[in-house]
């Protein structure tokens, strides 16, 4: 157990820096082109989510995701009382991953952000994105399917959503903790997540109308 809950740490944890640090670095060189900012950011989460799947999947099954857990959970791939602990890794890496990016690149270790989310087009956009990961993620035959096929929906869905397709209740409370390219206003952090649970619910259920019949067998 111990070793899965480290797994889930250090994988959100470099996730969440990973996605706040390229966007920090993104806009420093992008010299105020925000297209080029995301596309730099995108490429850097795609990388390292396919890479981080891959390395901490065999351990934990490579969740870093409330919602991931939750829908393993839901189709009894893991026990609820391990979930639960799982979700408190997750935010605690998200976070940790915040003041990481902050310390690397001499910011403030702790800064709320003022990058205002809000209204139902990002939400709308929210659910959609997170709709997208789980129903992705659980059609997967192997790990290393999981690793490309999720990585490639995160990337696709950074430019296709409004939201820039957070899909992960952790790593949006991270991210309210860096005033930066990648963060949310911690005011708007509720409605990210309310959007992102419908948008997991939503999942479940393409999950169940689309299962391969042997499944049920």
């Amino acid at each position: 157990m111990g070793r899965k809950l480290l797994a889930e740490f250090l994988g959100a944890l470099l996730l969440a820096a990973c996605v706040i640090g390229s966007g920090i670095m993104a806009e420093r060189l992008a010299a105020g082109n925000a297209a080029i900012a995301l596309l730099a950011n995108t490429f850097a989460t795609v990388a390292v989510l396919a890479t981080l799947i891959v390395q901490f999947g065999p351990v934990s099954g490579a969740h870093f995701n409330p919602v991931v857990t939750a829908a393993a959970v839901h189709f009894r791939r893991l026990d609820a009382s391990l979930g639960a602990l799982y979700v408190v890794a997750q935010v605690a890496g998200c976070c940790a991953g915040a003041v990481l990016a902050n310390a690397m690149f001499e910011l403030p270790l702790v800064s709320a952000s003022m990058h205002a989310r809000s209204g139902m087009a990002q939400w709308l956009s929210e659910a959609v994105a997170t709709s997208g990961l789980i129903f992705i993620a659980f059609r997967a035959p192997s790990l290393g399917e999981a690793a490309w096929r999720v990585a490639l929906w995160i990337g696709a869905a950074y430019w296709f959503t409004a939201s820039t397709s957070f899909a992960n209740p952790a790593i949006t409370i991270g991210r309210a903790l860096s005033d930066t390219f990648a963060g949310i206003r911690p005011a708007d952090v509720p409605g990210f997540i309310g959007a992102q649970l419908v948008g997991a619910f939503a999942g479940v259920l393409m999950l169940r109308i689309f299962a391969d019949p042997r499944e049920a067998e």
